[in-house]
Parts: structure tokens; sequence; C-alpha cells
């Protein structure tokens, strides 16, 4: 592992080289090209050297030990170097998880679906919390949330809602919120304070480029029909909204949050578009053995991921047997704690992956 990052560490090197050179700098596309290289390894690059540095030290200190020493400056060289040592092993650590393969989906921006499940009104209402927890996250992250569809219950809540979220690393954050998630607390309209048990779904889907996925345009039905979302009194005379469906595979999307035509079609495209990449990834999932699998589990919408018990003021994820509590900041959108724990999860079982 070190001499291949000695190795990188020369091309890292070699690079900036290259672009100091005046005939590189006065070249912008090609400057952009190798800037986009160095960038793409810039962090392992950086992690080396502290790590070579730490390491040089760490042999310096360590050969000071075999010379006489008063008592006082031995111990004070014995602290230095566990220090040292320790910093080196959390150094390589940090190495292990920079090499480890890269999502392909990572940084892209996601799609996401929140529908009420079992519960009926209170699941609606459920739904309605989880979206306003995901758009106060987004916010906290600087990332931008556009609605794409929406169904509200019929006494408050969200039986539906489809929303895109723009912004750097999304899916590598969010993928982990995909499956099933249930609430235990007491409805405001249960006179007798009985808990009920809801649940609602939540489906992460990658956006999808059109140059990932190619759709035959005679393999899509277009409908047009009356929005019945907010937008005044244009959406009531003329026929904004557009649901498409994929002929082959019956996926459907559909948009009517905006007053234009033309601008439903296109979030709609870019729904069906991540629905059908989604399913391809599953597929594809599903073709591996279970020894490769993550950990985390599949992600299947099927799977109860999460607890969310009010009245305990708990957070319980079952798939890392992970407890939380200040369940009222987590509802405000402060899942860094929950989700830099699922990532780490997944990042050691990929570790745990490589040494099998």
């Amino acid at each position: 592992m070190l001499i291949q990052l000695d190795s990188l560490n020369n091309k890292y090197t070699e690079l900036e080289n290259l672009m100091a050179q005046p005939e590189v700098a006065t070249d912008p596309e090609r400057l952009h090209a190798l800037a986009k290289e160095r960038a793409g390894m810039e962090h392992l690059v950086s992690l080396y050297r502290k790590y070579k540095e730490v390491s040089i030290n760490l042999e310096k200190t360590e050969a000071m030990l075999d010379s006489p020493l008063e008592p006082d400056m031995e111990e004070l060289i014995k602290e230095e170097v566990v220090q040292l040592r320790v910093r080196q092993e959390s150094l390589e650590n940090e190495i292990k998880v920079a090499i480890l393969p890269k999502d392909p989906n990572g940084d892209k921006n996601v799609i996401m679906e929140i529908r009420g499940g079992t519960g009926g009104q209170e699941a609606a209402i459920f739904a309605a919390d989880l979206y306003r927890m995901y758009y106060k996250y987004a916010a906290l992250n600087n990332w931008n949330v556009e609605v794409i569809d929406r169904s509200e219950g019929d006494k408050g809540g969200l039986k539906e809602i489809v929303f895109e979220v723009r912004g750097k690393g999304v899916f590598s954050r969010l993928k982990y919120e995909r499956g099933v998630h249930r609430v235990q607390r007491v409805p405001v309209t249960e006179a007798s304070g009985r808990v009920h048990t809801s649940t609602a779904t939540v489906a992460v889907m990658p956006e999808a480029e059109e140059v990932e996925l190619t759709i035959n345009p005679e393999d899509l039905k277009m409908d047009f029909f009356h929005s019945s979302g907010a937008g005044g009194q244009n959406v009531n005379k003329v026929e904004t909204a557009v649901r498409l469906t994929h002929i082959p595979s019956g996926i459907t999307a559909t948009c009517q949050d905006e007053r234009s035509q033309l601008k439903n079609r296109i979030k709609a495209m870019a729904v069906l578009r991540a629905r059908l990449k989604d399913q391809e990834d599953r597929k594809r999932e599903e073709e591996l053995s279970k020894e490769r699998r993550s950990q985390l589990g599949t992600g299947d919408r099927s799977e109860k991921i999460r607890t969310y018990n009010v009245l305990q003021d708990r957070l319980t994820d079952h798939r890392i047997n992970l407890t939380l509590h200040n369940l009222p900041g987590i509802l405000e959108g402060q899942l860094d704690p929950l989700i830099d724990q699922l990532q780490s999860h997944e990042q050691a079982s990929q570790l745990q992956g490589q040494l099998v």
C-alpha cells in the first residue's frame, strides 16, 4: 500500500509541476483537466504526506531512547512516542478508508419519495414530519430542495411527496435513509392517550443523466391533466400537469408542481429516469452474492430500518443496533450524528470485506 501511495504522491507532484508550466497555464482546457485530476488525489496525498511526516518523527524520537537520558527526559520522550504512534495509527485508518472504492453515485443529486404507510391519517402526518426533517437537514448543509409532486392527506399531512435534493455529496449522505421508517407516539387525535404505531416509506434515488440512461421516445406515453396543487387559477384552466409512463416497465412519473407544462415534463422525466436507474441498480444488487452484500442491507423499501419512539425520546436504527436520544433535535434536521455512524459502519464492513 505504501509503495502505491508513494507512486501517487510522485504523480501528484508531477501534475503540480506540469500545471506551473507557461504553455499549460495559458491553455484553459488542459489546465482544467489537470486540475480535476489533481483534485481527485489531493485528499489521499495529503493524508499520506502527514503519515510520512509522523512516521519520520516517530523513528527519530524512538532513536533518542537508545541514548543515555535523564529519567525525566526519558519519560517525556516515551510519552511523545505513544502520542506519535496513536497519530500514526489514526492516519493509517484514514488512509484505508480513503482508498476504499468510491460510490459512483456518491456525488449525485437525489430524488426522494416519501409515502405514508400503515397507520391511516397518522401515517400521512408522519410522512410530512419526515419531509420536514429532510428539508431542515438540507438547509443545514446548504442543499437545495425542490418539490416535484405531492399529494396531501384528507386531514393534513402527506400521502406522498416527491422532491429533488441538489448539493455536494447529497447521495453519499442520504442513501442511508431508504427503507421503512416507523413512529410510535400518541396522535393528537387520540383522546384516550393510546400509543399508535405508524410507518412511512422513503426511497432515495440518485439522479440519472441522459448519458447514463437512454429512453426510447417510442417507449413513452405522455398524459396531460389539470393540476390539483397550488398555483392559482391557471392550474384549473390549463392542463399543465404531466404523467409519463414507460411502457416496457410500466413505471410512471408525475409532476404538477409547476405552472408550466414544459417544466413539469422536464421534472417528470428526471423522476422517471431516476426510477428506471434505481430499478437497474437493484437488479445488479440482487446478482451479488450474500457474502459481498453490505451489512447495512440492500436498502429495500420492505426493510424496517428505523423506529422513532416519541414518548421515550429515542431513535433506534435497527441495521446497526444504534440508539440515540434528542429526538426533537433529530426531527429538526440534526441527522449528522446518525448518518456519521451509518457511514462508519459501512466503511468498517467494506474494510472487513477486503481482509476476507
